[in-house]
């Protein structure tokens, strides 16, 4: 009787929390004024951003200010800038169509096989979070071994088979773009009408009846093709991360061929962001329970976003570097390269703590000893309490977002390679303390909804949301 009763309550507190998270997961049911004016921008001047940073290195040699000198003088018009830009060509087209159909095949027809070696890597099929409706997706964990399978190829090429140049990224890499756009529009399309008249699970779609705010944001939560072809991972991983490393390698090979040498500056690009990246894949499992997974509709938004803006904004500090190679003494080298490390370890060990405690429902130790936590109650909306655990130790008694903090460190030392004479490749850490930033405040927002005056407890306990006595 009492396990009976044990599931009942239970099963209870499965469908009260569905209930709960449809409220609060995932895009609005409803647009603001304020809202949509941010959608009408970002549709409209992001692609242009993207070419206007990509535009000034090539014609420009990386400044942003002279491009619109030349226009406000009267130097140059519009037309004289545009006719100088690569336009696409079958060469680059065959190029992407066949990238991104190699990454097709690995996410889809090659289980994974990593986890069967590599102690502690959660690889193979997996189960992601709770969706607002209740469904429970499994997803396919190969991304380790795509990333590992496609640089063992492209390694192999460089150095033995030599069927492309390794700066062929570089030598394509404006055509690529409008390759990427033209995949990133189309999949944004097909994943709207999909959602109008086959969606995966039409429980978890949103409409709020504003075209431009569902394209942008998306109607699908988990749009998927089949058992295995899921939107969201395949797109955020790969193409787009994958081919991060790639690009990197591609910037470091045209250093060579253009100066004799890789500089030391281009290195720690490379083996900063590349520790990123490999963590990315390493943790992928864990990935699934992040906002990404478990909030955002697959729209626009991530659709053209991990195909153009990923990869073209995200590498500018090595193709700054092609264009002006820096060569950093040993002191400034090794500061960076310790920022950089320090940043990793921090946003590392700031989630596993995180992790860990939630695995364990605090009962672990943290730094040594048990942790101290806030107890909190929160009501679903059929009026079920519950109770939930705010951890107040570790890093996560610094800050309420420390992980951000070791996520912004990591990129400043990204743009710290660079040095200090262009503003561009600065854009990065500008974009992440922007981007970071607005999701503490939408992650609090939330908070502070959901728990209400045992919410206010935490922010009194832990003040600061990323830099201790100061934010």
């Amino acid at each position: 009787m009492a396990a009976h009763q044990e599931k009942k309550t239970e099963e209870r507190k499965r469908k009260s929390t569905h209930n709960d998270t449809r409220t609060q997961w995932g895009r609005a049911w409803e647009v603001d004024w304020f809202s949509l004016a941010s959608i009408l921008f970002l549709l409209m001047f992001a692609p242009l951003i993207v070419y206007y940073f990509i535009m000034s290195c090539d014609q420009y040699q990386c400044s942003l200010t002279d491009p619109v000198i030349d226009l406000l003088t009267g130097n140059k018009h519009l037309s004289d800038i545009w006719n100088k830009t690569p336009t696409l060509s079958y060469r680059a087209a065959g190029i992407y169509t066949l990238w991104v159909t190699f990454q097709v095949v690995l996410y889809m027809f090659i289980p994974d096989f990593c986890h069967k070696f590599l102690p502690g890597y959660v690889g193979g099929v997996q189960e992601g979070a709770v969706t607002p409706a209740g469904v429970v997706n499994k997803y396919q964990i190969n991304g380790l071994q795509a990333w590992i399978i496609t640089h063992v190829l492209w390694f192999a090429n460089a150095y033995y088979f030599h069927w492309f140049s390794p700066t062929i990224i570089f030598d394509n890499w404006i055509p690529l773009l409008w390759c990427a756009n033209i995949l990133g529009y189309v999949v944004s399309t097909f994943a709207m009408i999909k959602g109008y008249f086959f969606p995966t699970n039409a429980k978890d779609c949103k409409f709020t009846g504003n075209f431009f705010y569902d394209y942008m944001m998306g109607i699908e939560f988990n749009p998927r093709i089949g058992k295995w072809f899921d939107f969201k991972l395949f797109f955020n991983g790969r193409p787009g991360i994958v081919a991060w490393t790639l690009i990197n390698l591609s910037y470091a090979a045209k250093q060579q061929e253009l100066y004799g040498q890789v500089t030391n500056s281009m290195i720690l690009v490379n083996v900063l962001q590349g520790i990123y990246v490999l963590d990315f894949f390493w943790n992928e499992a864990w990935y699934l329970k992040t906002i990404d997974i478990c909030h955002d509709h697959f729209g626009w938004y991530l659709g053209w976003g991990d195909c153009v803006w990923l990869p073209y904004l995200y590498t500018l500090q090595g193709l700054y570097l092609v264009y002006h190679p820096v060569q950093l003494c040993t002191a400034n080298a090794v500061g960076i390269l310790i920022l950089g490390l320090i940043g990793y370890y921090i946003f590392r060990m700031t989630n596993h703590q995180k992790d860990l405690f939630r695995r364990t429902n605090g009962n672990c130790k943290i730094w040594g000893k048990k942790p101290e936590y806030i107890e909190c109650s929160y009501m679903s909306v059929d009026g079920t309490k519950f109770y939930s655990k705010l951890m107040t130790s570790g890093f996560w008694g610094w800050a309420r977002h420390f992980n951000y903090t070791g996520d912004l460190m990591g990129s400043l030392a990204y743009c710290l390679a660079c040095g200090f004479e262009h503003i561009l490749p600065y854009f990065y850490i500008i974009y992440m303390t922007i981007l970071l930033t607005h999701r503490c405040l939408r992650d609090e927002h939330r908070c502070l909804s959901k728990y209400g005056k045992d919410w206010k407890r935490y922010t009194a306990a832990v003040p600061y949301r990323l830099l201790p006595g100061i934010f």
